[in-house]
C-alpha cells in the first residue's frame, strides 16, 4: 500500500471516530431543551469561527473566487441537510436507529458515484458496504426500536443522501485540491448563514441556558465539525468518496464505546458481533486490491485450460 492511500484510511478512521461524538454533545442540549435549529446554528457559527482563526494563526489566505462561491454554496447546503435531518431524525426516534439510517450513506455515495459518473464499485466494496450496514444493524437496532414510523425513516434517510451528496460534491468538484481548511471553513460559514436564516425567519434561535451547554457546543463544533470535516477532505483526496464513506462505520462503533467507557453501558455478545462485522468490512475495504488480485489469481489456477 502507498504513503497516499495509508493516509487516506488514516484521515477515513479519524473522520468516522470523530463524527461518531455528535451525539455525546448533541443529546445533553437536546435534554436541555435546545431545538435542532438552536444547536446547529451554535455548531456551525462556532466551527466557523475557530477555523478561522485558526486559519489567521497559520497565515492562510481566505481568498476564494467569485466562480467558486456557487460550488461552495451547493456543498453548504449539502452538509446543512446532513446535519439538520440528522438531528430532526434524533427528536423522532431513538439515536441508534438514527445512526443505522443515516450509515445507509455509502450504498447511496457508490450509486451516485455509479449513475452520475460510471464509476463502478468491486465486489469487495459492495461486500464491505453490506458487512458495514449489517453492523450498525446489530449495534443500533434493538428490542422495541425497530417499530419507527416511516416519516422518521425519511427524514434519516434525507440525511444519508444530504452526507453522500456532500462527499461525491467534494471528490468530484474542482474544488477538491482547494487547501482543507480553507473549503471546510467556507462549507461552515454558508452552513453557518443559512440556519442564521432559518432562525430569524421562525424566531426560534434559544440562548444557551448555562457555561456547560457553551462546552458542549464548543467541543461540538471542534471535534465532531471542525477536526472530522478536515480528515474528511483529506481522506477523499486520497482514497476517493466511496472508500471513505464505507470507513465512516466506526461512527456507531465510537458511540458503543464511549456508552460503555463514559456512561458504563452493558456490552452485549449483539454488539461485539456488530463491531465484528465492521471491523471485517474495514478490513476488506483497505486490503481491496489485495483481495482482488488474490481471488483472480486463484481463479486462473482452477480455471479449465484448453488443448
Amino acid at each position: 500500500m502507498n504513503t497516499s492511500k495509508l493516509k487516506g484510511f488514516l484521515y477515513g478512521l479519524a473522520t468516522s471516530i470523530t463524527f461518531g461524538l455528535i451525539p455525546l454533545f448533541t443529546l445533553p442540549l437536546m435534554q436541555r431543551g435546545l431545538t435542532s435549529d438552536s444547536i446547529l446554528f451554535y455548531r456551525f457559527i462556532t466551527a466557523t469561527l475557530a477555523l478561522g482563526a485558526m486559519m489567521l494563526l497559520k497565515g492562510e489566505s481566505f481568498r476564494i473566487t467569485w466562480r467558486d462561491v456557487p460550488l461552495l454554496i451547493t456543498m453548504a447546503l449539502f452538509y446543512t441537510a446532513s446535519s439538520m435531518f440528522l438531528l430532526y431524525g434524533y427528536e423522532v426516534m431513538g439515536a441508534g436507529v438514527a445512526t443505522t439510517l443515516h450509515f445507509t450513506y455509502p450504498i447511496f455515495t457508490t450509486l451516485l458515484m455509479l449513475v452520475l459518473f460510471r464509476e463502478q464499485a468491486s465486489w469487495v466494496t459492495w461486500l464491505a458496504i453490506a458487512l458495514a450496514v449489517g453492523g450498525v444493524a446489530r449495534l443500533s437496532l434493538q428490542g422495541t426500536e425497530l417499530t419507527i414510523d416511516a416519516w422518521g425513516v425519511f427524514i434519516v434517510l434525507l440525511s444519508a443522501v444530504g452526507y453522500a451528496s456532500y462527499i461525491v460534491s467534494v471528490n468530484k468538484s474542482r474544488l477538491k485540491n482547494m487547501h482543507s481548511r480553507k473549503l471546510a471553513f467556507y462549507v461552515f460559514l454558508f452552513t453557518a448563514l443559512t440556519f442564521t436564516i432559518k432562525n430569524s425567519i421562525q424566531h426560534s434561535l434559544q440562548p444557551l441556558p448555562d457555561w456547560e451547554s457553551i462546552g458542549l457546543v464548543a467541543l461540538l463544533a471542534v471535534m465532531p465539525t471542525v477536526i472530522s470535516n478536515i480528515t474528511l477532505l483529506l481522506a477523499v483526496r486520497h482514497i476517493g468518496g466511496t472508500l471513505t464513506s464505507i470507513l465512516g462505520a466506526m461512527e456507531p462503533v465510537t458511540a458503543v464505546v464511549i456508552g460503555a467507557c463514559v456512561f458504563g453501558e452493558s456490552f452485549t455478545t449483539t454488539e461485539a458481533t456488530g463491531i465484528a462485522l465492521i471491523l471485517i468490512a474495514v478490513v476488506l475495504i483497505i486490503l481491496t486490491n489485495r483481495i482482488k488480485e488474490g481471488v483472480e489469481t486463484v481463479m486462473k489456477r482452477i480455471r479449465p485450460r484448453h488443448v
